[in-house]
């Protein structure tokens, strides 16, 4: 329990900067990036991949990124070969992806050693299933920055339609 606490206390903030709640200062909204930039920035990689593009973005406030879903991910061969339907989970996962990317557009990439890790998800809710076929919009925010965890509300829809959302916890952590 006590190593558990040094850690965390241990941990920065991910999107600790003086100007991320300076509300005076102009939102700008900025052009989003492809696939290329993507893997330069997640370590993830296929079949973990989840997100293909980013839309939009404002730094320290908000992304709008794009999983297209297809009927090759290697999910739909178990979740359920007669009616396949994208897992909750990898929904979830496709929003803590596009926090990441949130985050190191808005603080610059890590420090060899460093990684961002998914630490918590609060008031998930599956409004309606992910089937192949479906373009997810995902739409994260950032909400708080406290002892080093950051707290994000992510959103997925399906033409126009909310099939999940979540509010989602990250730490930055440095391995020792």
């Amino acid at each position: 329990m006590l190593l558990m606490i040094s850690v965390i206390l241990d941990r920065t903030s991910i999107l600790s900067t003086p100007t991320h709640n300076d509300h005076s200062q102009e939102e700008v909204s900025v052009e989003g990036f492809g696939i290329g930039e993507i893997l330069e920035l997640l370590p993830h990689r296929f079949p973990f991949l989840l997100v293909d593009r980013v839309v939009e973005y404002t730094p320290h406030k908000t992304l709008r990124a794009i999983k297209n879903v297809s009927f090759n991910e290697p999910c739909f061969q178990g979740h359920f070969p007669s009616k396949p339907i994208f897992p909750g989970v990898l929904i979830l996962e496709a929003m803590a992806q596009a926090t990441g990317l949130l985050a190191f557009k808005s603080v610059g990439k890590l420090e060899p050693g460093e990684l961002y890790y998914f630490a918590g998800i609060d008031s998930a809710r599956f409004k309606k299933p992910v089937v192949p076929g479906d373009t997810m919009v995902l739409d994260v925010e950032f909400l708080k920055t406290r002892r080093g965890v950051t707290w994000f509300t992510g959103v997925a829809k399906v033409d126009g339609q909310v099939v999940c959302e979540a509010q989602m916890m990250c730490a930055r952590s440095q391995e020792k």
